[in-house]
């Protein structure tokens, strides 16, 4: 009966964590970060994230939560369900969030590859959080996402003329914006 309590208390403690890696991304610190991410952490979600967030560690999971924080106002999730087993863990949450400035993605080389200028409209989708858990830390990440529905409810698809016009010129002010410094 012990090794089931202890298994049990294991799988409690890997679920608080679990949601806490999800919350903090809305307001937490580097420290909090460095709490609860394993320096050789990875989230194999950032390809597309600037290329201070395709590292490993605190530090880059960090990165990923700056640059959400800077492209959406009000950022936030709310942990709807979890389910542990083992090391892994599943967190199905809602993000939720109101859009104030432009979404950029980053290809291959961190080059910027698309701009969305800011539509100030807000978006509430509910992602799925799949977390290895090693060390008492987050130390895998990836995610199923619902970019189709954050999109359409951000207005970024269909692409109106308008929006698509002012995509391309989004992606030329940031491209020279990148090359003006660095």
């Amino acid at each position: 009966m012990k090794g089931n309590i202890s298994h049990a208390s294991t799988l409690i403690d890997s679920k608080e964590l679990a949601i806490r890696s999800i919350l903090v991304m809305a307001d937490g610190t580097l420290e909090d970060f460095r709490d609860i991410v394993h320096p050789l952490a990875l989230d194999r979600d950032s390809v597309d994230e600037p290329p201070a967030a395709r590292g490993q560690g605190p530090e880059a999971f960090y990165a990923t939560a700056l640059w959400l924080r800077g492209i959406f106002a009000d950022l936030r999730w709310d942990v709807d369900t979890v389910v542990a087993e083992g090391d892994l863990v599943a967190v199905h949450a809602t993000m939720s969030g109101r859009q104030i400035a432009p979404f950029v993605s980053y290809g291959e080389n961190a080059e910027r590859v698309h701009v969305i200028p800011p539509t100030g409209k807000t978006f509430a989708t509910t992602p799925t959080h799949w977390l290895r858990i090693a060390d008492g830390k987050v130390i895998e990440h990836w995610a199923n996402r619902d970019d189709m529905g954050t999109s359409m409810q951000l207005g970024w698809v269909p692409p109106s003329p308008v929006s698509i016009v002012r995509m391309v010129l989004a992606l030329r002010r940031a491209r020279r914006a990148a090359r003006r410094s660095g």
